[in-house]
């Protein structure tokens, strides 16, 4: 993965992490950056988004292989994730998707 990618990704997570908090001052998710699957020989790094008042979690992933590509799921923070994740184009995923994403499986979910 180039960390081009990886830094445009965290910088649309950053600004989806800063209007939720503006909006919704009672959840404060956590965002994190994983760089496991690589070191287990897996070409790729993961970005969670984690809120602990209900313990549910956002992963995407970036696949080196796939750059121009974001797999994502909605998950629990204390089971593994499932084999389904969603793929979408990474033009598509924009501070206010990310931010609908949060606000419909933190809050509303």
């Amino acid at each position: 993965m180039t960390h081009k990618n990886l830094h445009k990704l965290c910088d649309i997570v950053t600004d989806a992490h800063t209007s939720f908090q503006v909006e919704i001052a009672d959840i404060d998710p956590i965002v994190g950056v994983s760089q496991n699957m690589r070191a287990n020989g897996v070409p790729a790094d993961a970005l969670t988004i984690d809120c602990l008042k209900n313990d549910r979690r956002i992963i995407l992933i970036l696949h080196d292989a796939h750059p121009d590509v974001i797999n994502y799921q909605f998950a629990w923070r204390n089971k593994d994730p499932e084999n389904g994740f969603t793929e979408v184009s990474f033009d598509e995923v924009t501070a206010d998707k990310v931010l609908d994403w949060m606000k419909s499986y933190f809050v509303i979910g």
